[in-house]
């Protein structure tokens, strides 16, 4: 039911004292590793050709060249070492991989835990401790396989930028998204709607815990979804507001995680045929990420839970 799959290249991605560090997709496995048994299986590289519909192709070759004269800082947040781009290819790869997978019917769920992550990637520009993005090049991969209507719902704390932009003059695909504002990067408000209205966002102030934030895509993001009835879920999966995060700044707990999980598989379930994609974004403090990845796990696996609210 569920294809577990990452990408061990990442470990050579790593910069000293920075948050965006291996020890995060590590956490998540040995969580997952000794709670439900599953065993990553390693991811391919992106072919370029598919890169290259999401991402200048000039800018590309400036990241690999950047790789290959022994790396450094991009802008104040964004570091790329001589092996990231192994690691990027690899962490596109495994959201490229789930989506071929869920669409053979191989899985119904996919979950692609790597780095670095992707969501503020931009075409042309690197930023927000992302190169690649690796969500929009899963849906251009969709694409490729003839499904028509997909939606991306991110869950990070932070506005996914990149995936917006590249895609809010696309009738087809839709955007949503809940995150703290005003945050990093400083896009993300209500009135950015996409040229078709197919992006819904709901910025969220500082300290929202579980009901503010299921109130949000229950009330406001859920009826957007049920009129656009997409073919694939693709999420972008950040734990980065969980109440434990050093980063995020909101009160979200695992049983919130818990829940929003029960809801994005419902719509799965009623619009999708059950299929879905989760790609990891953010999420900083080891534990969190660990329990919240499970914790959803549980969910997509049908091993129960309790749906009392979260506070």
């Amino acid at each position: 039911m569920i294809a577990l799959l990452a990408n061990p290249d990442h470990s050579r991605h790593r910069a000293e004292g920075h948050p965006e560090r291996p020890e995060r997709v590590t956490a998540i496995l040995d969580a997952i590793a000794a709670d439900r048994g599953l065993t990553p299986e390693p991811a391919p590289s992106v072919p370029d050709a598919l890169l290259h519909r999401v991402h200048d192709p000039q800018y590309v070759a400036m990241l690999d060249r950047a790789a290959a004269s022994g790396g450094g800082y991009l802008d104040p947040d964004t570091y790329i070492t001589p092996d990231s781009m192994v690691a990027a290819r690899t962490a596109a790869g495994a959201v490229v991989e789930g989506v071929d997978r869920v669409l053979d019917g191989r899985a119904q769920h996919a979950l692609a835990v790597v780095r670095p992550p992707g969501h503020h990637a931009e075409h042309a520009r690197a930023m927000g401790f992302c190169l690649l993005n690796n969500v929009a090049i899963g849906v251009v991969a969709a694409r490729a396989r003839n499904v028509r209507r997909i939606a991306v719902l991110d869950i990070d704390v932070h506005h996914g930028n990149g995936t917006q932009h590249s895609f809010e003059n696309d009738a087809d695909i839709f955007y949503a998204s809940t995150h703290r504002y005003p945050f990093y990067p400083g896009t993300g408000s209500a009135a950015e709607r996409g040229r078709h209205d197919n992006v819904v966002n709901v910025p969220l102030a500082a300290g929202s815990g579980d009901r503010t934030v299921l109130s949000a895509w229950e009330k406001k993001i859920g009826p957007a979804l049920a009129a656009f009835r997409p073919e694939l879920i693709l999420v972008s999966a950040g734990f980065d507001a969980h109440r434990d995060d050093p980063l995020g700044g909101m009160e979200v707990t695992t049983d919130g995680y818990r829940a929003l999980a029960g809801l994005i598989k419902a719509w799965a379930t009623e619009y999708s045929r059950g299929r879905s994609v989760w790609a990891l974004e953010g999420g900083y403090d080891l534990r969190a990420i660990g329990d919240s990845m499970v914790a959803c796990i549980d969910i997509l696996a049908d091993r129960g839970y309790n749906s009392g609210s979260p506070d």
